[in-house]
């Protein structure tokens, strides 16, 4: 189990070759092949701001992300919603284990149960909006409140500003009249989002950007 990034948020982009590599060099180490490898994604901590931002947090998540996606039999377990802002060390520790014992469960040990919270898969432009599709998602999708929140949508000139978003099935509809033409969506996208878009499963949604545009950590 891997519960660490806080120190290395400023550097977010470099950590995406670290991590990756250090997973690699410690089951090169140990000598008994791809150990399973299970990854806390950092919680929620910090002020909460109003407008979107860039974020080194939310850059190292992805990097987390990243990992748990690219090298095999590695997990991830959200924190995003069980966070404290004025803590930087969560006292939910018990909800912390339950969702890396079903990363362990599903990914190491083969059982068939959901394990992750929807996880951004694709978009689409139509007309105004964006459309979002999802893997984690089989169940259906829930927004944990009246409405979905955490979206924020941007055109070509880079400048994120809030957007409405609704469950559409097994997909996101998120658009702002705001932004007539709509190129990139985020989610989650800051140390401290408000964000509440989860499976059927009661998972939380991975943060995560379509753009790749560059981030605040990229040039350290």
């Amino acid at each position: 189990v891997w519960y660490q990034g806080e120190s290395n948020a400023e550097r977010a982009y470099q950590y995406r070759a670290l991590l990756q590599t250090m997973i690699q060099d410690w089951r090169s180490r140990f000598g008994v092949g791809d150990f399973g490898f299970h990854i806390v994604s950092l919680a929620n901590y910090k002020p909460v701001f109003a407008a979107p931002r860039d974020s080194d947090w939310a850059e190292l998540r992805e990097a987390q992300a990243m990992a748990a996606k690219a090298l095999p039999n590695c997990g991830i377990a959200m924190a995003i919603d069980i966070g404290e802002a004025a803590d930087i060390h969560p006292r939910n520790k018990q909800e912390v284990g339950r969702r890396l014992a079903l990363s362990a469960l599903a990914i190491t040990y083969g059982k068939k149960i959901e394990w992750s919270g929807p996880w951004y898969k694709s978009m689409e432009i139509t007309g105004k909006g964006i459309r979002l599709t999802f893997d984690h998602a089989q169940s259906g999708l829930a927004a944990k409140g009246d409405k979905l929140t955490g979206f924020a949508i941007a055109g070509e000139d880079k400048k994120f500003v809030w957007a409405d978003a609704v469950i559409d099935g097994k997909t996101v509809l998120v658009s702002s009249p705001a932004v007539p033409r709509p190129v990139a969506v985020r989610y989650g996208w800051d140390s401290n989002p408000t964000c509440n878009l989860f499976n059927k499963e009661n998972l939380p949604a991975v943060p995560f950007r379509t753009d790749n545009w560059p981030g605040v950590t990229q040039k350290q």
